[in-house]
């Protein structure tokens, strides 16, 4: 009989099976990780899914709560953003409010307080225009940007002579930046001589 070949035939064994065992080991480490990441994922889409969820909820509270001014059709709601029409607002290249701009105002004060008593949220008046210079002989402002920012700080303002809280609205100004359609004739300008509100999330100063 041949010891000597059973002598050697043993450690070969014993390392193919441990080679086994650590691959076994190494496979079930993948799986363990490949099934950790797609839990990750699977609540990441859930989160995400929550999240514009409750975004189609809020701009559909905001479109119910402005159903009134809406069937009016003097202003308009997309994106959860609510446009109104320079041109009823202000005279071209003025930043005085007109009556009819301030009786379309108070039409919104009712329904933007009852979306902001429900919602913990801010709410941003930006101001567009054209992209014409400012007229010559216009003394308060020599370009876009100035009067865009005059226009909504008068809005913003007035909303809140008009019974809107003060720390709850800020306003913004993009000139002739960002137009809605192409400064292409006078309807199109017109279009883009506009102020936007839109709600805001509240910044959580506990992360400061």
């Amino acid at each position: 009989m041949d010891h000597h070949g059973d002598t050697q035939a043993t450690p070969v064994w014993a390392i193919f099976s441990d080679l086994m065992a650590a691959l076994v080991g190494i496979f079930v480490l993948i799986l363990v990780w490949v099934i950790g990441i797609q839990l990750e994922l699977s609540q990441s889409l859930q989160e995400e899914r929550a999240k514009l969820q409750a975004e189609q909820q809020r701009r559909q509270a905001l479109e119910e709560a402005l159903a009134d001014p809406l069937a009016s059709g003097r202003i308009s709601f997309q994106n959860g953003r609510i446009g109104i029409n320079g041109s009823v607002l202000f005279a071209i290249n003025s930043d005085r409010l007109q009556s009819d701009g301030e009786a379309l105002l108070r039409s919104l004060v009712a329904p933007l307080k009852q979306y902001l008593s429900e919602h913990d949220e801010l709410l941003m008046v930006s101001g567009f225009t054209d992209d014409l210079a400012i007229q010559k002989g216009n003394l308060r402002y020599s370009d876009n940007w100035g009067l865009s920012a005059q226009r909504a700080l008068t809005v913003t303002r007035t909303l809140i002579d008009q019974g809107l809280p003060e720390e709850r609205l800020f306003a913004a100004a993009f000139g002739d930046n960002q137009p809605v359609t192409p400064n292409t004739d006078d309807d199109a300008r017109a279009r883009n001589r506009r102020v936007e509100i839109t709600t805001v999330p509240r910044q959580d100063h506990g992360d400061e």
